[in-house]
């Protein structure tokens, strides 16, 4: 005798829904802690004259289908200029650097792996 069960496809689908939903979570949540980690070191390494280019620091997920992409960044104006390294300043802040975005993220490298690897096996 056999027995009809309905709805096996149709829970099979919302199962793969609600896995897909929990992955993309956690993909975001490791992006911006990344994010956040690599974007405090920078800030660190940021010049502080008016504090206006510290203060434009911004991070941004973007989701494009099954891309998904962090980006932080400065929205003041001059804030390539003084990145750029072939253009020569002096900072009165002890710990600016030339090129701090790129740097920040550079140094906590090794952090931002082991923090990726502990949000996505959680």
């Amino acid at each position: 005798m056999g027995v009809k069960v309905r709805g096996v496809k149709q829970s099979q689908r919302k199962l793969n829904t609600i896995i897909n939903d929990i992955q993309g979570r956690k993909v975001v949540r490791a992006l911006q802690s990344a994010m956040i980690i690599g974007g405090s070191q920078a800030a660190l390494y940021t010049p502080i004259d008016t504090s206006l280019l510290i203060n434009s620091q911004f991070r941004e997920i973007v989701i494009n289908g099954a891309r998904i992409t962090g980006r932080v960044g400065y929205t003041a104006s001059y804030a390539a200029y003084v990145h750029d390294p072939s253009i020569p300043q002096n900072f009165r802040r002890a710990t600016a650097q030339k090129e701090f975005l790129t740097k920040g993220f550079a140094d906590t490298q090794p952090l931002i792996d082991r923090t990726i690897q502990k949000e996505m096996s959680l």
